[in-house]
């Protein structure tokens, strides 16, 4: 029946059947893999630290439910999975999946360096802030600048414009002039290492960033899919990037190993997943967005991780400028939820983990319909 409808699903060459197989893949190889990784790290007790926070009560909380006993770096596993299909269904002639490969090659490393000096190194927090920014920002901006050069290389400017939502016939140019370039690629920066680093913030919780990854990734590789089609994109006054197609089976390999990685992460957790792969996973969905020109909608289709980050800022920021008072009773947000029951005044009944996880889940479902239902806005 299903072939009927859809008889694109039988051409193994089609868009939609590479995105189904690239998605079974990925799931089955994390699968796969996961049990024996986990084993490994076991045996050579690459484990969580979970004394290596600013709360104590956090600590405590960590210690009573087994946490500091929990493996962690299972991204990993997830990076692997993710590539290995995505080189077995992808078009690797295609320079916005290669780029994306090695955003993610370039960011995993950074994690996989953070990861290994928090447990190798005795009293290590990792890399220093500045440090991980650095080394986010040179694989960033090399995958964006080389996008500015084959965008001016080729004439098709258009690449490098911002389609912003709501509005129907408006387009910031930024591919006509060196300045606009550069702004471009300040853009990108922004976009790619922020939301890297929004996903990072994120994983604090059993399932909590794996769960939201694979609805805000399932949203993404649906705008990959439709600004590569013509007729879509005329109909809902769309950018036309034929290219951004091939980004949906890329997305499709994101969800099938996000679900896989599920499997062990859900609460309670058998692995965590680590900078290694919470870094690269980010900045893979951002570029997802920068290729099917949605960077503006990422906030809303992203709001959950975006609001972990913010919330994050907002509470340094604050804190420095008021001389050590606090905004939000703790930051990021779903552990002021764990510890205090609310985020701007404690009192109430703190909440559980899978509470917080299950509700994160359903809000990031909610702005996943909502940014696609903005495409229809347009």
């Amino acid at each position: 029946m299903i072939f009927e409808l859809f008889p694109s699903l039988l051409d193994a060459n089609s868009i939609s059947f590479r995105a189904v197989m690239a998605a079974t893949t990925a799931m089955v190889l994390t699968l796969l893999l996961g049990s024996p990784t986990i084993a490994w790290l076991r045996r050579h007790r690459v484990g969580e630290n979970t004394s290596k926070t600013d709360s104590a009560e956090l600590a405590r909380l960590a210690e009573a439910s087994g946490k500091n006993a929990t493996t962690t770096m299972g991204g990993s596993f997830l990076i692997v999975s993710l590539v290995l299909s995505v080189l077995v269904w992808c078009d690797l002639g295609n320079l916005q999946v290669v780029l994306g490969l090695v955003l993610v090659a370039g960011l995993a490393a950074v994690g996989f360096v953070d990861d290994y000096l928090k447990l190798a190194v005795e009293g290590s927090q990792g890399l220093s802030a500045k440090a991980k920014l650095g080394g986010q920002t040179i694989a960033v901006l090399f995958v964006v600048g080389a996008f500015a050069y084959y965008a001016h290389d080729s004439g098709r400017y258009s690449l490098l414009a911002v389609y912003p939502p709501f509005f129907k016939d408006l387009v910031v140019p930024l591919g006509d002039s060196l300045l606009g370039t550069l702004a471009f690629i300040f853009f990108g920066w922004l976009v790619i290492a922020g939301t890297s680093n929004a996903t990072n913030i994120t994983d604090g919780m059993d399932g909590l960033l794996a769960g939201c990854v694979v609805l805000s990734g399932t949203a993404l590789s649906v705008f990959c899919y439709v600004t590569g089609r013509l007729d879509w994109t005329l109909y809902l006054n769309l950018p036309y990037i034929p290219e951004a197609a091939e980004m949906t089976v890329v997305g499709a390999a994101l969800v099938g190993s996000c679900l896989g990685f599920l499997w062990f992460n859900a609460h309670p957790a058998d692995v965590f997943m680590g900078d290694s792969g919470s870094l690269p996973i980010g900045g893979l969905m951002a570029w997802m967005a920068v290729v099917a020109k949605q960077e503006l909608v990422l906030p809303v289709l992203g709001f959950v991780f975006f609001a972990e980050l913010g919330s994050s800022a907002l509470q340094r920021a604050w804190f420095r400028f008021s001389g050590g008072k606090r905004l939000f009773t703790m930051a990021p947000i779903h552990h002021g939820l764990q510890t205090k029951g609310g985020i701007f005044r404690p009192g109430a009944r703190p909440w559980h983990e899978v509470k917080i996880v299950t509700r994160a889940w359903i809000v990031a479902a909610i702005c996943a319909m909502a940014s696609l239902a903005l495409m229809k806005v347009r």
